[in-house]
């Protein structure tokens, strides 16, 4: 996990073509912990979808081992609830539109290098309003 920072590309674009846009600051999200889903090398799991949890996929990712609603403070992470926004993996995103139990996108929040792994008519199907 990558160290707290207030890193931020305003050259970052989202999916849209746009300038990035803040994810989640309560809790801190981004591999970089600065609200952005920003990206770059050394973030090989790709933490570029700005989802919106739900219970069902909070159970889901729990089911194939990636438990994000159980607090771990050693770790500054607080656990996720149902409407929190949080930073998830693309193909971590994709595995669970793949077993119908993908969260909504923020399509402002979302970086554009997701679209490697999701096409953005498949994001639109899955957008929320920012």
């Amino acid at each position: 996990m990558a160290a707290m920072t207030d890193r931020f590309d305003p050259a970052a674009r989202n999916v849209l073509g746009g300038e990035l846009q803040p994810c989640s600051l309560v809790p801190r999200t981004g591999f970089f912990r600065n609200g952005c889903c920003e990206t770059g090398p050394e973030d090989l799991g790709l933490h570029t979808v700005c989802a919106v949890m739900t219970a069902e996929f909070l159970a889901f990712s729990r089911s194939v081992g990636n438990d994000l609603s159980t607090p771990v403070p050693e770790y500054g992470f607080p656990g996720l609830k149902p409407g929190d926004r949080w930073c998830l993996c693309a193909p971590r995103w994709k595995e669970a539109l793949d077993a119908g139990m993908a969260p909504k996108v923020v399509l402002e929040a979302t970086h554009e290098e997701t679209l490697a792994i999701c096409p953005l008519g498949v994001l639109k199907d899955h957008a929320v309003e920012a």
